[in-house]
């Protein structure tokens, strides 16, 4: 699996700061931190003070009583923003995953098990797909697919298929194999029980970290393509579409627009995260050694 520049960085923060025994802080801080931005994302109409897309004040207001972190360059409250943004964050991070985890696992499962000519196609189709740079390839499918919530995460979730792709093959072809396999077709199974019953339960396991930090990459690749212009349509309030707006003011010392959707970016990466990182520490066994 591809690491990310995120998931390098916070890996090697816990390993440095936190000893492995302590997994389960690092596991708790990040659940904690996903929960109360998707919480925020849940509740946005009643916890933000203004419309996200209207004008509400004067134009690059700085933070004050009034609006607490400002206005943004057409006038708009950047927390009423912020705060619908989460919507947009997880509503494509969750669609991206759901996705690509889909499609990934259940070719998976079924390129492994079966074997031969479709094992083959899939796994150089996977692989070519996997040796692009991610980002890359994100970028021509949301050019190609054009703005919109199910567009973007699909151009994301392609990308992150052939994670769960290669994992879980992997998986199969050294469970197919096994003992208890044998049985149920000693037993007369058929080949979807065999699968379904028998060998996804012990695929399944291994998903939860994975599924954790695509979401980090996810959020930044959402991120990436937004500010590029390439993701949601104006002016549908967007994190990455925010700090790209804001990039324009930093040289005249107006740092409010961007500098706090920048920061919700790197909470709700951290979040995933270290959620992820501590799901690896507790679930695999080496790492436990």
């Amino acid at each position: 699996m591809k690491y990310s520049i995120s998931r390098f960085i916070v890996s090697n923060i816990i390993k440095n700061i936190f000893p492995r025994k302590g997994t389960e802080y690092f596991v708790l801080v990040g659940f904690i931190l996903v929960l109360l931005i998707i919480l925020m994302a849940i509740f946005a109409p009643f916890i933000a003070p203004y419309d996200p897309i209207k004008k509400v004040g004067e134009i690059l207001e700085r933070p004050s009583g009034k609006f607490l972190l400002g206005t943004d360059g057409l006038g708009r409250d950047v927390l009423s923003r912020i705060i619908f943004g989460a919507r947009t964050a997880v509503l494509v991070t969750f669609l991206a995953v759901s996705i690509s985890l889909s499609f990934g696992v259940l070719l998976g499962l079924l390129s492994g098990y079966t074997g031969g000519k479709f094992d083959t196609v899939f796994s150089l189709v996977m692989d070519a797909m996997y040796s692009f740079p991610g980002l890359i390839l994100a970028i021509v499918l949301a050019a190609m697919l054009g703005p919109g919530i199910l567009n973007t995460a699909m151009a994301i979730a392609v990308i992150y298929t052939p994670t769960y792709f290669r994992m879980v093959r992997g998986l199969v072809l050294s469970l197919k194999e096994s003992l208890f396999v044998e049985a149920a077709r000693a037993i007369g199974a058929k080949d979807r029980t065999i699968v379904f019953k028998y060998i996804f339960p012990n695929v399944i396991s291994s998903i939860p970290i994975v599924l954790s930090l695509n979401a980090a990459d996810a959020v930044l690749t959402l991120a990436a393509l937004s500010f590029l212009g390439l993701g949601l349509p104006a002016p549908t309030p967007d994190w990455g579409f925010d700090l790209r707006a804001g990039h324009a003011y930093l040289a005249s010392r107006i740092w409010w627009p961007s500098t706090f959707p920048g920061l919700m970016i790197v909470i709700l990466t951290l979040g995933f995260s270290l959620l992820g990182e501590g799901l690896n520490e507790i679930l695999n066994p080496e790492l436990r050694r």
